[in-house]
């Protein structure tokens, strides 16, 4: 969850660092450090808050010269958010350094035995015994700092990250990972470290990104070392080109990444469904499906692992898949997946969601997928991620970075992906027409023009935000399609504006939730045209007759809702089963609008990070 990064070679480190940090604020934003050596001494500087509060710090603390650091940006996991829990963390003897992403498990273990050598803490964190830990090696076996951090990695269990740093080298930076991410920018006669390459996108477009179990010695004036970790054998370095450009990861004159990223959408959806969806031609062409068809036809049923907003997208596309390609579909939370014994044989696919491709939960259930003999298909954003690498196929949205801790363009990118692949394999069972697929396909390409109209409601819903920013708590209610977006709608209220808010089916409102139904209670009903629309108004009416207010989306020149809806939101027309694509525009722009007015931190609401790599 937390951002590294680290900078060796020939500029001033400290600015390179800084903006890192800020770039990756987005992973952990508790508290931020950052270890600077100006070729004498080692210099450390950190803070509880973010990184605009170690910049102040850092002003009064440490010299910015020096072309070696590694900075931290951290979401707690062992010791509360505050100074002495920040990274980096120092060994007793002040020589070696240290920022770390992940949790070491058999941490408590490791720090009384240490102890019992002599050791001293000052924080309450994980790190820090890890850094002792390679210090006591490092004596004890008498070797240097790369070989003390591989023989200390292997009496580790747990997940990490991390930069390790010897004042005694000043020449060199030690790095490894397990299970969380690591890439390594590589420059002229320079390298940068980080979680993910945004922070040193406008200096190299070349990286490389570290595998599971493997460290690297990166030296100034040489090239990468990398090894395995358990073994110690030698890796080749493969690097790659980056896709991603400095624009993208910056907001563009909106206020907040959670905006721009809501405006990317129609743009979003249109880069994933290119090359793909060949309306002329009437195909549709995916290697990463074609390749694997046979695997996908004779499929028992398709079994979906997600967590948080990808989970959402996994239910809207369990409706698609089984309505399309009729192949049963059990969408499941990886992080309860990963923890039964679930029945899985050869003859099942399993679908991997991950915006990141690094969400730690997700990993655990692919390997568990594969050790059943399932064929696993990842869909994942981020080229060169864990998940790209860990599954057997796969298939890449085309959202672009997206920073706002809040996924609003993952998911409507994530729901076109599946349904690209839904509808290739409903052709070639043949379970769908050759004129219907012809209309989905014409549908489809135009979700990013209807996109576009559904976002001039902005306004609109700027101003019904207005009346429910001081609301408590709120009930989203959906049928078919849209009850995962009934749920994603809730989800989103709940992560940027700290209002509670359920997503339930609109028919399971008589079951339980009616009871919570009076005058104070926002009700946000997606009512469309198309699928139970009938059904929905009597939901409403029920709604309305217990003095619930009512926000309704509803497609554009709805007469009956309107009637009795105390506010409404029109979208266009769509196929029902892309209608999930605009349903979700007003409600990712409600709860926006609602915690901007709260004076909510939008793209870094409180306790969450962007990239789930610890359990």
């Amino acid at each position: 969850m937390c951002g590294i990064v680290g900078y060796i070679g020939h500029r001033e480190a400290y600015p390179i660092i800084i903006e890192g940090l800020k770039r990756l604020e987005y992973r952990g934003y508790d508290s931020a450090g950052i270890a600077l050596f100006d070729g004498n001494s080692l210099k450390i500087s950190k803070t509880k808050g973010k990184v605009s509060d170690l910049e102040e710090r850092s002003e009064k603390e440490i010299t910015k010269n020096g072309s070696l650091g590694i900075g931290h940006t951290r979401w707690a996991t062992h010791g509360v958010p505050n100074d002495v829990n920040s990274h980096p963390h120092a060994s007793n003897s002040g020589d070696l350094a240290i920022i770390h992403n992940g949790i070491i498990e058999n941490y408590d273990s490791l720090k009384k035995e240490l102890i019992s050598r002599g050791y001293t803490f000052q924080s309450d964190t994980d790190t820090e015994v890890l850094i002792n830990l390679i210090e006591d090696v490092k004596k004890k076996e008498n070797v240097k700092l790369g070989k003390a951090v591989q023989i200390a990695l292997n009496q580790v269990i747990g997940a990490y990250a991390i930069a390790v740093f010897d004042k005694s080298k000043p020449g060199e930076v030690v790095i490894a990972r397990l299970g969380s991410p690591l890439a390594v920018g590589v420059g002229e006669d320079e390298f940068f470290i980080a979680s993910d390459a945004s922070p040193f996108i406008e200096y190299t477009k070349n990286a490389i990104y570290l595998e599971d179990e493997e460290m690297a010695i990166i030296r100034l004036g040489k090239e990468i070392k990398i090894r395995k970790i358990i073994d110690d054998s030698l890796v080749d370095p493969y690097v790659q080109e980056l896709q991603m450009n400095l624009e993208e990861i910056e907001k563009g004159g909106y206020e907040h990444f959670m905006l721009k990223e809501i405006h990317e959408q129609p743009r979003a959806i249109r880069d994933t469904y290119r090359g793909r969806l060949l309306r002329d031609e009437a195909i549709i062409k995916m290697a990463g499906v074609e390749d694997n068809m046979k695997k996908f036809l004779n499929a028992d049923r398709i079994i979906i692992i997600a967590c948080g907003t990808s989970w959402h997208a996994g239910l809207v596309a369990e409706y698609i898949f089984e309505e399309f390609s009729r192949i049963p579909v059990e969408v499941e939370y990886a992080s309860e997946f990963r923890y039964r014994n679930p029945v899985i044989t050869e003859k099942d696919v399993v679908i991997a969601i991950s915006q990141s491709g690094e969400t730690a939960d997700t990993l655990a259930a692919i390997k568990l997928a594969k050790s059943k003999g399932a064929f696993v298909f990842g869909v994942c954003n981020v080229v060169g991620s864990s998940i790209a690498r860990e599954t057997d196929a796969g298939a890449y949205t085309h959202a672009g970075p997206e920073i706002g801790v809040a996924s609003t363009k993952a998911f409507t990118t994530q729901i076109t992906v599946l349904t690209l692949i839904a509808l290739r394999l409903a052709r070639a069972k043949g379970t769908m027409s050759s004129s219907d697929f012809r209309l989905y396909l014409q549908e489809l390409e135009l979700i990013p023009q209807k996109v576009e109209q559904a976002l001039k409601v902005d306004e609109h819903v700027k101003q019904i935000a207005k009346e429910y920013l001081l609301s408590t708590n709120c009930l989203y209610l959906g049928r078919g399609y849209n009850f995962p977006v009934a749920l994603e709608g809730a989800l989103k209220l709940k992560e940027i504006s700290y209002i509670h808010a359920e997503g339930y089916p609109a028919a399971e409102m008589k079951h339980g939730p009616i009871a919570l139904i009076d005058d104070r209670m926002p009700v946000i009903v997606i009512a469309t045209s198309k699928g139970h629309y009938e059904k929905v108004v009597s939901n409403i009416q029920e709604i309305k007759s217990r003095k619930g207010k009512i926000i309704a989306v509803v497609t554009e020149g709805d007469t009956a809702v309107k009637e009795i809806a105390d506010h409404v939101i029109e979208i266009p027309d769509s196929e029902e089963a892309f209608s999930p694509l605009l349903t979700t525009i007003p409600l990712q722009l409600l709860s926006y609008h609602i915690a901007v007015m709260r004076n909510c931190n939008v793209d870094q609401p409180r306790n969450l990070a962007k990239s789930v790599t610890v359990e």
